[in-house]
Formats: C-alpha cells, structure tokens, sequence
C-alpha cells in the first residue's frame, strides 16, 4: 500500500524541481539568445520557452499548491502556521511576476518572429519587454528560493 504523505511528498519535490528548473533553463536560454540578438534565433528560442511554460511550469505551479495543502493536511499543520503564511505570500508574488512573464515572451516570440519575416534587426520594442520580462524574473527566482528554504527548515517565525 502506498502511504499518501509519502506519496504527496514525492509528488510535491517532483513538481518543484520541474518548476524551478523549467524556470532557470528557459530563463538561461532567452538570456542566451537575446544577447545574441539574432531575430530568428530569438523567434525560435522564445517560441519553445512559451511551450515549456505551457507544458511544464503551467502543470507544475498548479501541482505544487494542491500537494502542498494535502501535505499540510496530512502531516496535521495549521494553514495559519507562520512560514507557511510567508510561503503563501511568496508564491503568490512569483505567480503575480510569472504572469506578465508569459505575455511577455509570447511578445518576444511574434516581434522577432515579424523581423526574421522582414529580413530586419529585432525591434527596440522586443528588446523593452526582454528588459521587463527580465526584471520581473528576480523577484520570482528569489521568492521560490526563499520558499525552497522555508519549506525545508519550517522556522518559527513569530507568535
């Protein structure tokens, strides 16, 4: 018989490792080709990073909030348990930047795929939504980090 926290467990580091590394490899890959700047290149990469959203993170980020509340609920802690409340948080902020990540890239995809079409440099507008979809990688990167620590070490964080 398989014992359900154990199986939740596996399915919970399962999902994270396919989110958080779905996240960094597609993050790697857009940094990668956008400094190259080549308008087909870009086109391609980006076309496959919005799939892998689709495929992977997509699945992924719902996976981890309904194994991570079937966690909670079999190993008996409160929903209102501090570092649980910061994970909340947290995950809710990498949701809030992923969000407008994937409108971006999917802008990214069809700018660059209208200049390889042209035969023309990728446009300063595809180059202002790789700045933005930059920048709102950090927070998202670093507020799963955070919930990757939280997770293991369940701290005491007031009260």
């Amino acid at each position: 018989m398989i014992d359900p926290y154990l199986l939740a467990k596996w399915l919970h580091i399962l999902s994270a490792t396919v989110l958080f590394g779905t996240g960094i490899g597609t993050a790697f890959q857009m940094v990668w080709v956008m400094w190259r700047g080549d308008p087909v290149q870009v086109q391609g990469v980006a076309a496959g990073v919005v799939v892998a959203d689709w495929l992977f993170t997509t699945p992924a980020g719902i996976v981890q909030p309904a194994t991570g509340l079937w966690l909670v609920w079999l190993a008996g802690y409160p929903l209102t348990a501090p570092w649980l409340v910061v994970t909340y948080a947290l995950y809710a902020v990498a949701f809030a930047c992923w969000v407008p990540v994937v409108r971006l890239q999917i802008r990214i995809r069809d700018l660059a795929r209208e200049a390889a079409a042209a035969g023309a440099p990728l446009p300063p507008e595809a180059r202002a939504a790789y700045r933005l979809w930059f920048a709102l990688g950090w927070p998202a990167f670093a507020a799963l980090l955070v919930v990757f620590w939280l997770m293991v070490t369940r701290p005491p964080l007031w009260g």
